[in-house]
């Protein structure tokens, strides 16, 4: 690595990532998307995806940047002197007839893939990112886009951010003659420096108090409620994540968001809600208490003249968490699942009002805050873990809804739709972690995983079947 520019330190919301990378404890995030191309076009798809690519990676420089010195105190970026497609773009040909644009809830190839992606680690000099291509026989004008990446190198919005430039670039693309399309998989890494660290832009202060009650919790007194569901303890190596997602329709989209709205809440407060209720109606009935956590974009708070915006790829997120308990999910007419309620609206707009609370601080005392603390990161925050309980039930992150760059007349024939957004699982993170995201298709999507044997198979797909049949139910379609 000596032989590589050396770029700028790791921050110290990246280095969290990339010390739990050094020891396989969580792998990265993924944003999916569908693709269809206009029709008649005659450029080879190959061609027309590498030249694509070569302009995202020359728009965001840390797609040619690498973590090194992992597992030391002090990881730094190098660049890579270019970006070898055929090391990180994979083609593969799906072998169910699987149409991307049909009302289907669930693209079963899709979590096969994600399963498999989410459970290999990122090695160097290759890029700490990877394009997996799917497409189909049946269906030439379509194909399926993964983007699977280290999460020092972007957050979940970066995925977005990707998609976004790779779907304007790929239109560009089929936009010129075959001739004229580059004929290398070789390109050449940009001269642009990184965008600045979450620290560097923002002061994430913590007040003394704050940081007296976390000490005095994690060093004094850490009782653990006997109700609380985490999960089994966190268990290393690895092994393998589970991945499953649910897609559900742009009519119940709309439905569902309507129904939030006209109850005081938001789609993710409901999410939070609702992913609880599910998970109380089948756990014993001891199971009492649930913690949710959550990741919120940072970017909104940033100076103006860091010029960090929608379509930037770096990690600015803060953390959040919310608690769930058994008493208030009652069960009383014919209401959810075995008459319990899922999604008491009650719940679902304390959630909301708990966002809105972590967002009007602007980073004060958020728990990326407190990463400025810590001397060992690998044995304070993840190895001092193993055989203990976890701290968090579920993860829920939203990315909101996907817009492309163009408007669809714009586009040039290229379409964007239906959008996936996974994680790995994680040795010390929450026992189940969904991931939401709106395609550009309208269509609301939770993408859940988890690590096997943490987490019981039957459960999580029950889980995922109560809360499908309670969207349904709520706005109508069941």
């Amino acid at each position: 690595m000596e032989r590589f520019e050396k770029l700028r330190a790791v921050g110290t919301l990246e280095r969290y990532s990339t010390a739990r990378h050094d020891w396989k404890f969580y792998l990265g995030p993924a944003v999916t998307a569908s693709y269809r191309l206009p029709k008649g076009h005659s450029q080879p798809l190959k061609d027309c995806i590498y030249k694509a690519l070569g302009d995202v990676i020359a728009q965001h420089p840390i797609l040619s940047a690498i973590p090194v010195d992992e597992s030391t105190q002090n990881p730094y970026f190098v660049r890579l002197p270019e970006i070898q497609l055929q090391k990180c773009v994979f083609f593969r040909e799906r072998q169910l007839d699987s149409d991307l644009d049909a009302d289907v809830e669930r693209d079963i190839e899709l979590d096969e893939l994600l399963s498999t992606q989410h459970s290999v680690p990122y090695e160097p000099p290759n890029p700490f990112w990877q394009v997996h291509i799917m497409t189909s026989s049946a269906h030439p004008s379509q194909f399926t886009a993964s983007f699977l990446y280290h999460h020092a190198l972007g957050d979940g919005a970066s995925g977005i951010a990707f998609h976004r430039t790779f779907h304007s670039a790929l239109s560009k693309s089929f936009s010129i003659s075959p001739a004229d399309l580059p004929s290398t998989s070789v390109i050449p890494s940009p001269s642009t420096p990184l965008l600045p660290a979450l620290e560097s832009l923002h002061p994430l202060p913590v007040s003394t108090w704050y940081l007296l009650t976390i000490l005095f919790k994690n060093k004094i007194w850490s009782a653990r409620d006997l109700g609380l569901w985490t999960g089994s303890k966190c268990t290393a190596p690895f092994g393998q994540s589970c991945v499953r997602h649910l897609a559900f329709s742009a009519r119940s989209t709309i439905a569902f968001k309507t129904l939030c709205r006209e109850n005081g809440t938001t789609i993710t407060g409901a999410l939070q809600t609702l992913i609880a209720g599910a998970l109380f109606a089948h756990l014993p009935e001891k199971s009492t208490k649930l913690v949710c956590t959550g990741a919120l974009s940072a970017r909104r708070f940033l100076p103006e003249d860091a010029r960090i915006t929608d379509d930037s790829m770096g990690v600015w997120i803060l953390d959040m968490s919310e608690t769930y308990t058994r008493d208030r999910f009652p069960q009383h007419g014919d209401s959810g699942q075995g008459g319990r309620d899922l999604l008491p609206w009650t719940e679902a707009q304390r959630s909301r009002q708990n966002i809105e609370h972590v967002l009007s601080s602007k980073g004060q005392n958020a728990g990326v805050g407190l990463l400025g603390y810590v001397n060992d990161y690998q044995q304070e925050l993840f190895l001092s873990k193993v055989g203990k309980d976890r701290d968090s039930s579920f993860e829920v992150s939203n990315l909101g809804l996907f817009k492309p760059a163009a408007p669809a007349e714009e586009d040039e024939g290229v379409a964007i739709g239906r959008m996936v957004f996974t994680q790995s699982a994680g040795v010390t993170a929450s026992a189940i972690q969904v991931s939401v995201i709106t395609g550009a298709d309208g269509c609301l999507v939770l993408g859940v995983s988890w690590q096997k044997g943490i987490v019981d198979d039957r459960l999580v797909e029950k889980a995922m079947q109560a809360v499908n049949a309670e969207m349904r139910r709520l706005v109508g379609t069941d």
